[in-house]
């Protein structure tokens, strides 16, 4: 894989870990599995190997949802990843498939448009019109894919997709068959065969699972960082990664300068200050870990190419007010407020202020 592409897939920017971890797995392996269950969950939690080789975390948070999520997989339910905006489950989907399959390619990603082909199968129509239907003519949907191969299948933003064509997997998750009556023959699922999908229930345009398919899946909720710590933590490893992948010409950024963000976003997000004093008025927007992370790349943008490489309150403070306020009226209320009564107060914070004022 050339290491000049913008974004590598999980097996493959993790190739050595993965690598590392198979040669000293020895427990039992589910079938088509490329590790053991435990071995899934030491890539996502990561940890240090018998022979002194350190895995990296991909997942910082609570260990028994991993393993929860894993156990799934490894029986015949289909899994899938609920929360709000920005907890993770996506990433934590990609990983998952490249541990278990080796292989995150195969995706289906939801939208409002997606239509029950591109679950399904569809035909190329030129061959569909010379020949009829046929084997050749069939065009198999990355979910056939994996049923052929025993390989994981995502399914991104699974609520977004219209509730009919979501109905579609029924059959697929419960008889783990797919018929296709135009040939009269149908594909089933080779062991190894899962799906893992992932929904929120935030975004406008939802589309709620029917009681059939919410039966058919194990649901493993990923919660909002339990501590202003550990969201921190996922910040500080996002950016640095984030920061040598795209190549940013920053060093990476200060301790303080990250927690003042994060706090930022988790008071906002919680409707109270930290330390519980104050209630405070929450914006319409997510404010989720994962905008925490542009903010500060963004930063860091603004820094490298336009400023000295060390960031700064003004590198920061546009992504910030742009990620705070979503609706023009009632978020710059909100954040008007929020600068007036918390940040304008703390006197180590003056610099901040005046970086958000200047935006203003």
């Amino acid at each position: 894989m050339s290491t000049a592409v913008l974004r590598q897939h999980a097996e493959h920017q993790f190739a050595e870990e993965l690598e590392a971890l198979r040669k000293v797995d020895t427990r039992q392996r589910p079938q088509n599995w490329q590790l053991s269950p435990w071995a899934v969950v030491t890539y996502l939690m990561g940890g240090k190997l018998d022979n002194g080789f350190v895995v990296s975390p991909k997942y910082i948070g609570n260990q028994r949802l991993m393993e929860i999520a894993v156990a799934t997989v490894a029986t015949d339910r289909a899994l899938l990843l609920f929360g709000v905006p920005g907890t993770a489950k996506s990433w934590v989907s990609e990983h998952l498939s490249a541990a278990i399959s080796g292989d995150s390619t195969m995706l289906v990603q939801g939208t409002a448009g997606t239509s029950e082909e591109q679950i399904r199968y569809g035909w190329n129509y030129a061959q569909l019109l010379a020949n009829g239907p046929s084997e050749k003519a069939l065009v198999p949907s990355p979910l056939m894919q994996a049923m052929k191969l025993g390989k994981i299948a995502r399914i991104e933003e699974l609520t977004r997709i219209p509730a009919d064509v979501q109905d579609s997997l029924i059959t697929v998750l419960s008889e783990k068959t797919l018929p296709i009556p135009e040939l009269s023959a149908e594909v089933q699922a080779t062991r190894g065969f899962s799906v893992i999908a992932t929904a929120n229930n935030r975004d406008k345009g939802v589309n709620e699972l029917s009681s059939a398919l919410k039966r058919r899946f194990n649901t493993v909720i990923l919660p909002v960082p339990s501590s202003e710590a550990e969201e921190i933590s996922i910040v500080v490893k996002r950016v640095a990664e984030l920061g040598v992948a795209l190549q940013l010409p920053t060093e990476p950024p200060a301790l303080k300068e990250v927690k003042r963000i994060v706090q930022i976003f988790r008071e906002l997000r919680n409707g109270q200050t930290e330390d519980g004093k104050s209630k405070l008025k929450s914006p319409t927007s997510t404010l989720s870990t994962a905008e925490a992370i542009s903010v500060i790349n963004n930063g860091m943008a603004l820094a490298g190419h336009f400023g000295d490489g060390v960031l700064r309150p003004a590198d920061v403070a546009a992504g910030m007010i742009g990620a705070v306020i979503k609706d023009p009226v009632q978020d710059q209320v909100v954040w008007n407020e929020y600068l007036e009564t918390v940040v304008k107060e703390r006197s180590d914070w003056k610099d901040l202020y005046r970086a958000f004022r200047e935006q203003l």
